[in-house]
């Protein structure tokens, strides 16, 4: 014990030493202090024991008391019971009785004396002295939180570890004294190293340097705490239900208490013993156990099985004795983690060296309903309670008398005498291993805190202490007693009640026995519908409701949930400094919050009660990667410097705010404008990744803005009037009116026009002077820019040409050749032009430029760009048109390089073409070559040289250049070339179908034979065909099933040509000797010899190339084959068709070498389907991954690969070749149907999986296959799955609106409506077909809406938004009062500013302002309307109407925090958009509305 002295120089170690100090001498006992103890803090006094009400004032003296006092009864109380067991004991041995005669009794049911009784642990029967195994859950910076059996728990401080440990930390603080000395007086380099080394000797590492999760200790207990107590540790404050329970319970893994009773006799091999690094010598370490007269050895080489890193004095080391030497003084020991879990232990000489841990063999002495006695070490009695047996269901059945079973000792009974052992036969615990599920993760892994279960069983009943439930086959849970009911229950029984066995429940996991490996389940119905269960479950940027606990000066206190607690820091306390915070926050009120910052580790959690960030509806940045220039979001001022201001935003993710960005005014003063505190919004400018840093504007993030900026509904060749505003040297600045744009005017324009000089012009023009007759020449909508000028006297037109030019025109306006002006609208397959008022025109991206590497296939949205008109489909109301320079202006124009081109008949084979990259498939490119043609790049047609990953090269839209391949001006195909060379190196394999005519005999190939006859291919071509089995013999009687049988793959054959179907590419062949002559067999041996002489002459890889293609083509194509004609078979035999019909034959040209390309099966109302185009419209898949949707195969990339090994070389290594698929499916993108069919299984619920799905099926033209998944996709998804299921519906109506009919439309339609919400529906379609331009269609879906939900005001304004958008302004104000003839009188005044709005927005600004004016002179009361008033306004920049709107909202009977809301209006508006005195105005108004109401409230 220390004295008062040396108490009193440690007084002023560091915060660690002086917390290690407190809990050695807190854990010491102590005699009763003679003087006042000290008082806690504030903090610790308000510390909450329990966390459903109920305190404690006591001092840590008086708890010191009672606990000795407690403490002492229990001592008594247990060695009453002794002596009473040993009693009854005696008399139960004198009656002598047999094992096995107890053993029947037992399962008898009755209960027998000389069994012993099995029971469980507890904080009653956990003594002190009571050596434990137990296992480490949770590594604290003093402390080791530890899993004690049944589901107990339990600390370990850090003085407790070992005595070497402890006593390097008394004297850390010492050593590092001396340490500052010796460095003070060391001047030399030399004397700096020592005092280096010397340092880092001395570092006493921390905890989980030398523990780790899930590592089994031996302890000893050295005090049980009643409930609520204060442990002697610092455990920090926490509402974590383990580090609260393990408060009460304090161990040792010092080897000088657990190790105190063993005999240094029983020290032989195989003895696991824990030991503490005593010193560290030349070849090893010594270490201590504790024992006297006893040390072990431990060399380096031993060590590193265990350690990697080098071991620390004091550090506990877990051995097994290997050798004792001859003098009984020092023994060898080994730490291999293989040799700790097989040692086990036969025999000891006493009882104190039955050690926790220790693996030894059992025999069954007893069987009991409720567990195991059995005997160990020969004459040691034990105990295994059902929660430790492997198989505890069927215990009668899986354990017999006399058999032997591995088990460890989990703890010593010394309450019994002699002493008895608590055993485990956990596979778990037999092999000091954590328990793992069948999927090999761990439990908790599995089945994480808060996963709730539908259906748990009850298996097992513990009447007083819980129900057993069975989880899963390998994962048991266990439900307390207490968390059974949110009532209290005060027994269970097993054959009745709610409870009983085989009844099934809803729980809810809320923790994990580690030791035990057992989940700890809720059935609490409080407990289910909790929202959070512990601090993971809160997500940073959620907004909750929260119960206040109490407010201190550090901050307030909030619970979110029984287990859940937060603080809120005075700066987030509300949007301006309280001064009075204890008037508005009051324990138990409810608050609404905003989650700022999650630290699931150290279970902390930071809100904010900022009502700006709260109820912002802006996107939260709460990491570095969530931040994208030009993001707008709401932030925090955390600090002001004098040029520079520090944003705060979620998750302490930070931005700078520079001077320039801070303010409009230029050299303000930061700090006088901005407060520590302060919400502001801000617009992301720049972002650094390499130094995580982002740059942060509050100036750019204003309404404003945005509005000076906006140019876009200025259009080049209007005329309008402009008000002087500046004037400068060479041009004016002026404001456009109505649309308040400002504009730049040249001087020497003006002084034209005025015929007048510049400089004459400059000196009498004032600012305010309206100059009149002004057209816009060009703008820039990315830099807010407009040029305006005067138009010439010379071009002025007369009265009735201008009255026509202010007409809008009309579709029929239009002329082939007529320059035009147009808008960029948007990107689709080619890009929309607004031409007028209500005609577009489209831009293919061919005709946007004479050269394509210098300009982008799509022009910027909303740029304004010069067109003319090519073509006009008066059928389909289609108007072309082209940007090349060489038909805009064909005088000016540079020359051309890019050639237009209309038809494949403008191409020959040979030329040389450029286009855009239209789509990367699995099997090629298809670029865009000119307007309507576009062209098919083959793999092997790529490269001149094998590349393997070829996809990463091509994008879409890249600019790529090749040479015409073949052409087929029938079909409108093109095959295009990027590789150099011959062009005629493919004329072997470029016989097509067309070649060939009906009658025509031709040596074949046998390349397949099936039951209903021969596939042949021509050779010399890659054109295949089907030899039905009518065609084969003349003699009808003969058998064709024999004849087929002499047919073997390769055979060369001599056939003729049936029949040849252009239109399905289909061609018919016959075998017949009826067919041929003899002369026709002499040609065909002629002509083999000369064609096997050609071969060997001229030998390339293109053979190669093709045979391997084919061969992948015949197995990726054999079970459709087989499927298909097997169908023509069977339709033949049933319909009583005649065999020899020719039309029973007919079959596809396979083209061999692509087989991704290749239909199905035709009919003749099959129509071609186009590819997919994900540039516009709905996104049907992950933006990211749109791109490498379809990765490419290797065998495609194996075509240009000419010289490569045979094809039996290539068959044998795809058998003997096998990947498995499953090891990067979730990190790789599908590539096939097969890994999509492998994620899909694997998530069933993700929509986002399945919609991919459609979007990879729709790039390979396979629509119907896209239907087929969707409809999959609703079947697979879990019912609860509601937005899942929505998702997949709107995809469905999304392909249905691109490559659907309308009757396919609205038969998806009318399911989806059933199926989900029916207004939802509604209007998901409407802005479907909206999105798709289809505004017929969507007018008519919206009337059949609103008149279905006529009561619902989002209907109609939805309805509204879409005649706003389609320039239909006269019928979107009809729809005004037709909607307040059919809604509910409460929602009047919602869809009227709705409506408002959308004026403001969309069409007439003055109607809006003129709607706004009736709403808040019906209704002035409402201030919500008057703000949005004022929102549409600011957008409109006029100051002085602002400033009259904000005067009358003043004449209202306003409180002081609305009052204080518009003035702060008032002032960032003049600031923004108005002057300098108009915000000292705005000041002054607010001090004297601040008086008068002073004086009203006094008065």
């Amino acid at each position: 014990m220390r004295t008062k002295r040396s108490r009193e120089e440690h007084a002023q170690k560091p915060d660690r030493t002086k917390k290690i100090k407190k809990s050695h001498e807190d854990a010491a006992p102590k005699p009763p202090p003679t003087k006042e103890p000290r008082l806690k803090s504030a903090l610790v006094q308000d510390e909450v024991d329990f966390p459903r009400g109920g305190g404690s004032t006591l001092t840590p003296f008086e708890y010191k008391e009672i606990q000795a006092e407690a403490a002492k009864e229990v001592a008594n109380e247990l060695n009453f019971e002794d002596s009473q067991t040993k009693k009854a004991k005696s008399k139960s041995r004198a009656r002598g009785k047999s094992i096995s005669k107890g053993k029947s009794s037992a399962k008898d049911g009755g209960d027998a004396k000389d069994t012993i009784r099995v029971e469980h642990l507890n904080y009653k029967r956990l003594i002190t002295g009571t050596r434990i195994l137990c296992q480490v859950v949770a590594i604290r910076p003093l402390a080791l939180i530890v899993s004690l059996p049944h589901q107990l728990m339990g600390h370990v401080p850090i003085t407790h570890i070992s005595n070497l440990f402890t006593e390097r930390l008394e004297n850390m603080e010492e050593s590092e004294e001396e340490e500052e000395g010796e460095e003070e007086q060391s001047e030399d380099e030399s004397g700096d190293e020592r005092a280096k080394t010397r340092k880092d000797k001395n570092k006493v590492p921390e905890l989980h340097e030398i523990f780790k999760v899930g590592q089994y200790l031996r302890a000893v207990v050295t005090a049980v705490r009643p409930a609520g107590a204060s442990a002697g540790v610092d455990l920090g404050r926490t509402k974590d239900e383990v580090e609260k329970a393990s408060r009460r319970v304090e161990l040792s893994v010092a080897p000088a208490q657990v190790n105190a009773a063993v005999s240094k006799r029983d020290l032989g091999p195989g003895f696991n013993i824990s030991g503490a690094v005593k010193s560290v010598e030349d070849h090893g370490y010594i270490l201590d156990f504790g024992i006297t007269d006893v040390s072990a050895f431990l060399s380096f080489s031993d060590a590193k099985k265990a350690f990697p890193e080098k071991l620390s004095v004091g550090q506990l080391v877990e051995t097994s004795v290997q050798k004792m030497s001859e003098n009984g003084r020092t023994c060898s020991v080994s730490v291999d983690p293989s040799v700790l879990k097989s040692a086990s232990v036969s025999e000891v000489t006493t009882v104190g060296s039955v050690l926790p841990g220790a693996l030894v063999n059992a025999l069954v002495t007893a069987v009991l309903p409720w567990g195991l006695n059995v005997q160990i070490l020969g004459f040691f009695e034990g105990t295994l309670d059902l929660f430790h047996l492997k198989n505890s269901a069927e215990i009668e059945s899986k354990y017999k008398l006399g058999q032997k079973i591995k088990v460890r000792i989990l703890w010593d009974i010394i309450s019994t005498s002699p002493r008895k052992f608590a055993l485990s036969a956990l596979p778990h615990i037999v092999s000091l291993r954590s328990p793992r599920t069948s999927t090999k993760q761990s439990v908790p892994e599995s089945y994480p805190i808060g996963t709730i279960f539908d259906v748990v069983k009850v298996e097992r009943v513990e009447s007083e202490w819980g129900l057993v439930c069975g989880i899963a086959d390998d994962v048991k849970g266990f439900v307390h007693i207490s968390q059974v009911s949110d009532d209290h229950v005060p027994s269970l029984s097993a054959t009745s009640g709610m409870w009983k066995v085989g009844t099934t429940h809803r729980a809810r996991a809320v923790g994990f026995s580690a030791l035990d490996g057992i989940l700890l389940i809720s059935l609490q119905p409080s407990i289910l519908d909790q929202k959070f269960l512990q601090v993971a479950d809160v997500h940073v940027g959620e907004v909750i409701k929260a119960t206040v606990i109490r407010l201190a000066d550090v901050g307030l206190f909030l619970s979110v949930s029984n287990n859940v607690e937060g603080v809120v820091w005075p700066t987030h306390f509300a949007d301006i400094k309280l001064k009075h915070p204890e008037r508005r926050f009051k324990p138990g009120a409810t608050v609404k919050c905003r989650v700022l910052w999650v630290d699931p580790e150290r279970k902390r959690l930071r809100f904010t009660l900022k009502k700006t960030l709260v109820e912002s509806e802006l996107p939260a940045i709460t990491q570095f990667s969530d931040a994208t220039v030009g993001m707008v979001t709401h932030g925090v001022v955390s600090k002001i410097f004098p040029k520079s201001l520090l944003v705060e935003y979620y998750s302490g993710v930070r931005a700078s705010v520079p001077l320039r960005e801070a303010s409009e005014t230029a050299g303000a003063n930061l700090e006088s404008d901005f407060f520590v505190g302060q919400v502001v919004k801000t617009r992301v400018i720049a972002l650094d990744s390499d130094t995580s840093r982002i740059t942060a504007s509050i100036r750019q993030a204003a309404s404003s803005f945005q509005a000076q900026l906006d140019v876009s509904a200025v259009e080049i060749g209007s005329s309008c009037d402009g008000v002087v505003t500046e004037i400068h040297k060479d041009n004016v600045l002026v404001t456009l009116k109505p649309v308040g744009v400002r504009a730049l005017v040249s001087l020497n324009n003006l002084a034209n026009h005025r015929e007048t000089t510049s400089a004459q012009l400059r000196s009498t023009l004032k600012v305010g002077e309206i100059l009149s007759d002004l057209v816009v020449v060009t703008k820039n909508v990315d830099k807010g820019i407009v040029i305006a000028a005067n138009r010439p006297k010379a071009r002025e037109s007369t009265a009735a040409n201008k009255d026509a030019a202010k007409k809008i025109r009309n579709f029929n306006s239009f002329k082939v050749g007529e320059v035009i002006s147009g808008r960029v609208l948007n990107h689709g397959r080619a890009t929309s032009i607004l031409l007028s008022k209500h005609v577009r025109g489209v831009l293919h991206p061919t005709d946007v430029s004479d050269d394509y590497s210098k300009a982008a296939p799509y022009p910027p949205v909303d740029s304004d760009i010069n067109v003319v008109v090519t073509h006009i489909d008066h059928a389909k109301k289609r108007i072309t048109l082209s940007a090349r320079p060489s038909r805009v202006s064909p005088g000016d124009s540079a020359p051309v390089i890019d050639r237009e081109i209309e038809s494949v008949q403008d191409l020959k084979v040979g030329d040389s073409v450029r286009g855009f990259v239209k789509s990367v498939a699995d099997h090629g490119l298809f670029v865009t070559i000119g307007r309507d043609v576009d062209a098919r790049v083959q793999i092997k047609e790529l490269f001149d040289d094998y590349v393997k990953d070829w996809k990463p090269r091509f994008q879409e839209n890249q600019v790529v250049q090749g040479r015409i391949l073949a052409l087929d001006t029938e079909k409108k195909q093109v095959e295009l070339t990027f590789r150099s060379g011959d062009l005629a190196r493919s004329s072997k394999s470029a016989l097509q179908l067309r070649d060939f005519e009906e009658g025509q005999k031709v040596d074949a190939l046998v390349k397949r034979v099936e039951p209903y006859g021969v596939f042949v291919s021509i050779k010399g071509s890659r054109i295949s065909g089907l030899c039905h089995k009518s065609q084969i013999s003349d003699n009808k009687d003969a058998d064709v099933a024999e004849a087929l049988k002499g047919f073997r793959e390769g055979d060369p054959v001599r056939a003729i040509i049936l029949k040849i179907n252009l239109e399905t590419g289909r061609i018919d062949f016959g075998l017949k000797p009826s067919y041929f002559e003899s002369e026709d067999f002499d040609m065909e041996v002629d002509e083999d010899d000369v064609e096997e002489e050609g071969e060997d002459e001229d030998d390339d890889g293109d053979d190669d190339g093709d045979e391997e293609a084919e061969e992948e083509r015949e197995d990726e194509g054999e079970e459709s084959d087989e499927s298909e004609h097997a169908e023509e078979e069977s339709d033949e035999e049933a319909d009583g068709v005649n065999s020899d019909g020719e039309e029973s034959s007919d079959f596809e040209v396979i083209l061999v070498d692509e087989p991704e390309s290749i239909p199905e099966r035709a009919t003749p109302a099959r129509q071609p389907v186009p590819t997919l185009q994900l540039s516009g419209g709905f996104s049907w898949s992950n933006p990211t991954a749109d791109t490498a949707i379809a990765s490419g195969s290797e065998s495609s990339d194996d075509e240009d690969g000419g010289q490569g090994p045979s094809k039996k070389s290539k068959r044998k290594r795809r058998h003997e070749i096998q990947r498995d698929l499953t090891t990067d499916m979730h990190t790789k993108t599908p590539e096939s149907t097969g890994e999509f069919e492998r994620l899909v299984l694997a998530s069933p619920n993700s929509s986002f999986l399945w919609i991919q799905y459609m979007s990879f099926q729709l790039q390979l033209s396979e629509v119907d296959k896209a239907r087929e998944i969707g409809r999959r996709a609703l079947q697979a998804i879990n019912f609860r799955e509601e937005q899942e299921k929505l998702n997949v519906w709107t995809a469905l109506l999304n392909l249905e609106t691109m490559y659907g009919s309308d009757e396919t439309l609205d038969a998806v339609f009318k399911d989806a409506a059933r199926h989900n919400d029916s207004k939802t529906m509604h209007l998901r379609l409407a802005e479907i077909l909206d999105q798709a331009q289809k505004s017929d269609k969507a007018e008519e879906l919206y009337r059949r809406t609103s008149k279905k939900f006529g009561a619902s005001s989002k209907v109609w304004t939805h309805f509204g938004e879409h005649y706003f958008k389609a320039s239909r302004v006269e019928d979107a104000r009809k729809l005004l009062p037709r909607s307040l003839q059919s809604l509910e009188k409460r929602k009047h005044l919602k869809t009227i500013s709705k409506f408002a709005q959308m004026e403001y927005k969309l069409a007439d600004p003055e109607r809006g302002k003129t709607i706004f004016e009736g709403i808040i002179d019906s209704h002035p009361k409402r201030l919500d309307l008057w703000s949005v008033y004022m929102d549409m306004e600011i957008s409109q920049g006029n100051i002085q109407s602002l400033r009259n709107i904000f005067e009358r909202v003043f004449t209202q009977k306003l409180s002081t925090k609305k009052a204080k809301f518009f003035f702060k209006k008032w002032l960032e508006v003049e600031r923004s958009i108005g002057t300098e005195e108009g915000a000292d105005l705005v000041k002054e108004k607010a001090v004297e509305w601040t008086q008068r109401k002073g004086v009203q409230d006094a008065s």
